[in-house]
């Protein structure tokens, strides 16, 4: 791990800053095998973002220099049971990202389907989750305008991360299908709510056109 910046947020807070997003996944997993453990002091919510984890709700002020200490393993990503989304792949930018892959069009959802994924963060709405293990090159960068209606259950892609809309709603990522049940992530009657937390492995299904 290449350098841990701890910064206080609040009077209860502290700011893990990380130099990447791999970097953020493997602290974020060491932070919750330490509390399972009861390795780690009392801390209400762990909260992984982009470069960032947010502790809240410290007790003990000292954490603060131990994070600084850890040695942290590189992430397992084989760990617990994948959940796995049907989609179906119609997307309206299919070609572009194929372009962008410099693939055929068929060739992106095999592709994609074959990749196994897992949650780096949630965020932008309940129930969405920012999902990394496409290789480096397929990165694709946003539209150069965004949609002003992006349908719920849409597939799609930004940057070194894919996602599902869990409800209409404007959005700037590239397309390149549909989940036809999107309403199973998020849920406000089930514990917990999200289907998809930080951590989770994902697994995209191809699902067969109905109708």
């Amino acid at each position: 791990m290449s350098g841990v910046t701890v910064l206080e947020a609040g009077p209860r807070a502290l700011l893990v800053e990380l130099a990447s997003g791999e970097e953020v996944e493997a602290f974020h997993a060491e932070l919750l095998r330490r509390r399972a453990a009861g390795e780690l002091p009392v801390v209400r919510e762990i909260v992984p973002g982009a470069r960032t984890v947010l502790l809240d709700g410290v007790e003990d002020r000292t954490l603060a220099g131990r994070l600084r200490s850890w040695t942290v393993p590189p992430l397992d990503r084989g760990e617990g049971a994948a959940v796995e989304i049907p989609v179906v792949y119609d997307g309206p930018d299919l070609a572009d990202v194929a372009e962008a892959w410099g693939v055929a069009a068929d060739e992106v959802p095999l592709i994609h389907a074959r990749t196994e994924f897992r949650v780096a963060f949630c965020g932008f709405a309940p129930g969405f989750g920012y999902l990394t293990g496409l290789p480096g090159h397929l990165s694709v960068p946003r539209r150069n305008t965004p949609r002003t209606r992006v349908p719920a259950g849409a597939l799609a892609l930004a940057g070194p991360y894919t996602g599902v809309y869990p409800r209409t709603s404007p959005g700037g990522w590239q397309l390149i299908g549909r989940m036809p049940a999107p309403e199973a992530l998020w849920d406000p009657g089930r514990e917990p709510a999200a289907l998809l937390g930080p951590g989770t492995r994902v697994r995209f299904v191809p699902a067969e056109v109905r109708g």
